[in-house]
């Protein structure tokens, strides 16, 4: 198994595979920490192609936020299927992470971020 990998304006975007649960989990972890530690920490999952999510995976896309926020980065997910947002509503892990409805808002959302950041300075 293989992340779907690459950057869009210095932002790392990661698909994550159709199920993510405890057999590929591993895999999926280390993959995905290394893509957060070799980059600027900003990251973008796409869930869109994610169909299924055990509790493994949740602590995937967790363990991700986490390595992120080490980095003073952060980690947004977006494209979640109703069945996938079901299970972060459940878990009340949509509390937790910032949501979008497609990949482009996003990346967009990340340099509204920093836009706001630099504006604060003055």
């Amino acid at each position: 198994m293989s992340l779907t990998h690459r950057r869009d304006d210095g932002i790392d975007v990661v698909s994550l595979p159709e199920r993510l649960v405890m057999a590929n989990a591993g895999d999926a972890r280390a993959e995905l920490k290394q893509i957060i530690q070799a980059g600027s920490g900003k990251v973008v999952i796409n869930l869109g192609d994610t169909e299924f999510m055990d509790s493994s995976g949740l602590a995937v896309v967790v363990a991700g936020l986490q390595a992120a926020r080490k980095l003073d980065g952060d980690l947004y997910l977006a494209q979640m299927s109703d069945t996938i947002r079901a299970l972060f509503e459940l878990t009340r892990l949509h509390t937790v992470f910032q949501i979008f409805d497609d990949e482009g808002a996003a990346v967009r959302a990340f340099g509204h971020r920093a836009a706001a950041a630099r504006g604060h300075g003055r």
